[in-house]
């Protein structure tokens, strides 16, 4: 049996066939070029499904169903994506815009959650129940699961992990509230603090490493301190340590079997993890040391999605 996964983006539209053993067996890639009606993106991915099928050389009406990751909020139950401002949808009919032209069964859910539970089907959490994922790039998103299925809150806004305040009235977060988790432990946050750090310290490694302030992103801390300059450890061990203060409060509130984090940082393996599991060990409310939460590194990529959304339908059972 075949399902098709959709990680439906503000610059790309793209779609895997997976099969019964989570394996893409096929894939596709689309422009969404944005701005434009709803309908014209639902035509696209229709186009995207078709090359997809193609890829793996099965006919679309060999597709069980078809799952789509979105940002934004989405209603599961009906398929309508309620608000989405980097689509431009505002209680729109994904669903039914995709069961008009394709026929097949339609589930809609938001991206960071399908990634999440692709993660658990067939990647770093596999086997796990209860698993939270924290992704950090451009913001901080997150992903729960709680007993094999996506938790989103009775209003289907829940897992909002970046706009929990670990910093009451700090830094100013674009969501409006002030000291958000995102504001300081997003690769954002990260790369503005390595920007303010160069220009208080002209000597630091850090302007050779970058060779501008324009070209400075999420490695370039990480690679000051492997140099030993100062000035980048301490960025780095304040990075680490709001981190660090989220990933705990989190545990406290889950005590998931694995927290998982993804994001481009996360290529910083050990120098990114040992520092984490050290705080999380000293700080996190667990009486049995033996069945504390285990931190991890998610394991898909930007698979993560496509396998998630293409087994959303087993989550209608």
């Amino acid at each position: 049996m075949y399902n098709i996964g959709i990680d439906l983006g503000g610059t790309n539209i793209k779609v895997g066939v997976v099969d019964d053993s989570f394996n893409i067996i096929g894939k596709s890639n689309i422009k969404t070029n944005l701005p434009r009606p709803a309908g014209s993106i639902a035509d696209s991915i229709c186009e995207g499904v078709r090359l997809a099928c193609e890829s793996a050389g099965i006919k679309v009406d060999e597709v069980n169903s078809i799952g789509i990751g979105t940002p934004g909020v989405a209603d599961r139950n009906n398929g309508v994506v309620l608000y989405s401002c980097n689509l431009g949808f505002n209680n729109t009919n994904l669903g039914g815009l995709l069961k008009e032209r394709l026929g097949t069964d339609i589930f809609v859910e938001n991206d960071a959650n399908v990634a999440a539970y692709g993660e658990v089907l067939n990647g770093a959490a596999r086997g796990c129940k209860d698993v939270v994922v924290v992704t950090l790039g451009t913001g901080v998103g997150g992903g729960i699961i709680i007993d094999g299925g996506i938790y989103t809150g009775f209003n289907f806004c829940g897992a909002e992990l970046g706009h929990t305040v670990i910093e009451y009235n700090g830094r100013q977060c674009g969501c409006g509230r002030k000291g958000c988790f995102e504001a300081y432990s997003s690769a954002t946050a990260l790369i503005t603090a390595t920007k303010k750090a160069m220009e208080a310290d002209k000597n630091s490694a850090m302007w050779e490493i970058a060779g501008s302030i324009e070209n400075v992103d999420g490695k370039t801390a990480f690679d000051g301190m492997r140099k030993g300059d100062k000035t980048a450890c301490a960025v780095v061990e304040e990075y680490l340590n709001y981190l660090g203060c989220g990933l705990v409060n989190i545990v406290n509130t889950f005590q998931p079997e694995m927290l998982l984090i993804g994001g481009g940082i996360c290529k910083e393996g050990e120098y990114l993890t040992k520092p984490l599991e050290e705080y999380i060990r000293k700080e996190s409310y667990c009486i049995n040391p033996e069945r504390s939460t285990v931190l991890g590194i998610c394991k898909l990529g930007n698979d993560a999605g496509i396998v998630g959304a293409a087994n959303l339908y087993r989550l209608k059972f």
